[in-house]
C-alpha cells in the first residue's frame, strides 16, 4: 500500500491528460489552465505599480518577485517577475483592470501573454548569390545557376526563398545596390514567395516593385534610415534581426548574464520604431551568430521561446553558422538539423536553412508523429 508511483507531466497536452484520467469533459478546457504555468518578467515598474502587483498576486496564491528596496522606497523602479498558473494570472489581470497607475494597460498585456502561440514551422530556403558567403560563396553567382538552385529549393520543400547578394559575415565589404540588383532581379522573375536579404532601401524598393514580399534586414532597420519607410510604403513584411550596427563594429556585444534581456529590449525598441513608421507585418530574429560569443548564441537558443512574448512570429537562422565550429557543410547540416529539431518542438515559426530537403523530411516526420 505504501508504494506510490509518481511521474512528472511535462510538455503534454493537458486537455488530453485530464481526459485520460476521466476528468469532467465539460470543464477540461478551463481546467487545464490550473496546470499550465508561466513566469513573466515585467520591466521597470514604479514603486506603486510594483507593490500593487505583488499584493494582487498574493491574493490569488501566486507570487511576484520585486527588488528588495521596493518596500523601503529607496529606488524609483524595479523589474519584477510574476509567476503562477494561467488561471491565477488571468485572475490577476482581471483585478488589475480596476487599479490605478496605468495597471489596466498591464492587465491587457498579461492576458495577451496567455494567448496560444503555437504555429506550424515554415522553411525559408537560403539562396546566396554572393562571391564570398561563408558556406557557398560563388556557387550560385550567376543567373542560370541561381535559378537552377531556386527550383531545387522549391522542389525540396521551401516555403519561402531568401535571396541575398551581399555577404553579412564579419569583415565582408559592402556591395553597391546596383550590383546586388543585377544579380537579384533576374531571379525574381521566377514564381516563388521571395524574401530579400538586404540592408539597402534601394535594393528593397526595386525588389518589392518586382514581386518580393519580405525584406530580411540583418541590421534590424539600423543601417539604412530609409528602409522602414520603404517597407511601409509597399505594406511588406520585415524581418527585424538583432545585430550591432555594423557602422559601429567595435562595440561588440559582450557575454553577460543579461544578454537575453539586452537583446529583448533592443528588439523591442526596433519593433516600436517599425510600428511608428507604419509597418504592420513583422518577424523577429534574435540574430544568432551575429556579433555574439558562443556562450551568447547558446544562451539565446535555449531561451528562444521568451521572444514569443512580442506577439510576432520568430525566425531562427543557425544554418551552417561558423559558431558550430565544424569542418564541412555536410557536418554543419547534420548539427543544424539537430538544433532545429528543438526549435520546431518549441514552435519557432520560421527556420532559415541551406539544406531544405533534410528539414522538410524532419518536419514531415514531426507532423506524422503528432497525428
Amino acid at each position: 500500500m505504501g508504494n506510490f508511483i509518481v511521474k512528472e507531466v511535462k510538455n503534454a497536452d493537458m486537455v488530453k491528460e485530464l481526459d485520460n484520467i476521466g476528468f469532467d469533459k465539460c470543464y477540461q478546457e478551463k481546467g487545464q489552465e490550473k496546470y499550465l504555468y508561466k513566469n513573466l518578467k515585467i520591466f521597470s515598474l514604479n514603486i506603486a505599480q510594483s507593490n500593487i502587483l505583488k499584493q494582487t498576486a498574493l491574493t490569488v496564491g501566486a507570487d511576484c518577485a520585486v527588488h528588495r528596496e521596493v518596500i523601503t522606497g529607496k529606488i524609483d523602479n524595479s523589474d519584477v517577475i510574476l509567476g503562477g498558473s494561467y488561471s491565477q494570472l488571468r485572475k490577476i489581470a482581471e483585478k488589475l483592470k480596476f487599479q490605478p497607475f496605468s495597471l489596466k494597460e498591464l492587465s491587457g498585456e498579461i492576458l495577451r501573454q496567455l494567448e496560444p502561440k503555437k504555429s506550424e514551422t515554415k522553411i525559408v530556403g537560403i539562396l546566396n548569390i554572393t562571391d564570398n558567403s561563408f558556406s557557398d560563396g560563388g556557387k550560385y553567382n550567376n543567373s542560370i545557376s541561381a535559378i537552377e538552385h531556386l527550383h531545387e529549393l522549391l522542389q525540396d520543400g521551401a516555403d519561402i526563398i531568401d535571396i541575398g547578394a551581399e555577404s553579412t559575415k564579419p569583415g565582408a565589404e559592402e556591395i553597391p545596390p546596383e550590383i546586388q540588383l543585377k544579380k537579384i532581379l533576374p531571379v525574381l522573375k521566377e514564381k516563388a514567395l521571395f524574401s530579400i536579404d538586404t540592408r539597402s532601401s534601394i535594393v528593397a524598393e526595386e525588389c518589392l516593385k518586382n514581386g518580393a514580399k519580405i525584406i530580411n534586414d540583418v541590421s534590424g532597420l539600423k543601417f539604412d534610415s530609409n528602409m522602414a519607410d520603404i517597407i511601409a510604403k509597399y505594406n511588406a513584411t520585415v524581418v527585424i534581426q538583432h545585430s550591432i550596427n555594423r557602422q559601429n563594429q567595435g562595440s561588440r556585444v559582450q557575454t553577460n548574464l543579461n544578454i537575453v534581456d539586452d537583446i529583448y529590449l533592443d528588439l523591442y525598441k526596433q519593433i516600436e520604431y517599425a510600428k511608428s513608421k507604419g509597418i504592420e507585418h513583422i518577424i523577429v530574429d534574435v540574430g544568432i551568430g551575429f556579433d555574439k560569443t558562443l556562450e551568447d548564441n547558446f544562451r539565446l537558443f535555449n531561451r528562444l521561446e521568451e521572444f514569443k512574448s512580442f506577439g510576432y512570429p520568430i525566425m531562427l537562422g543557425i544554418s551552417r553558422k561558423s559558431f558550430l565550429n565544424l569542418n564541412n557543410n555536410e557536418e554543419r547540416d547534420i548539427y543544424t538539423t539537430a538544433l532545429n529539431t528543438i526549435a520546431i518542438e518549441h514552435g519557432i515559426d520560421y527556420i532559415r536553412v541551406h539544406n531544405v530537403k533534410m528539414h522538410r523530411k524532419l518536419i514531415d516526420i514531426y507532423k506524422k508523429d503528432l497525428l
